[in-house]
């Protein structure tokens, strides 16, 4: 079973399990949310095709709020005394896939 999910902006592939970083949300470590499925599959029954909707709910859980790796941004014009220096990190949260709901089934 698996779905794609969408949030800040990305889609994201995503099974029951899988562990990802994304923008930061608004939720506190240990909490579950729901996300709505832009495309689900569900499993396949014995001797049918898989249930593939469009709609799908996926409940997941909050790891932890961190930040990303440090990014240098540097810019400099040849021949010209500019040189401008900037550094970034990201705010992400950290999310853990709990169930995928396709139709009236839950993985």
């Amino acid at each position: 079973m698996y779905a794609i999910i969408e949030t800040g902006g990305r889609q994201y592939w995503v099974q029951p399990g899988t562990t990802l970083r994304v923008e930061t949300l608004k939720h506190e470590p240990g909490k579950e949310f729901s996300l709505d499925a832009l495309w689900a599959v569900g499993d396949a029954v014995e001797g049918a095709e898989p249930t593939i909707s469009r709609k799908g709910k996926v409940v997941a859980e909050v790891v932890k709020n961190l930040r990303g790796p440090r990014l240098i941004v540097f810019k400099r014009r040849t021949k010209k005394a500019y040189k401008k220096m900037h550094g970034h990190r990201q705010n992400l949260t950290e999310i853990r896939i709990k169930t995928i709901a396709v139709g009236d089934k839950a993985a």
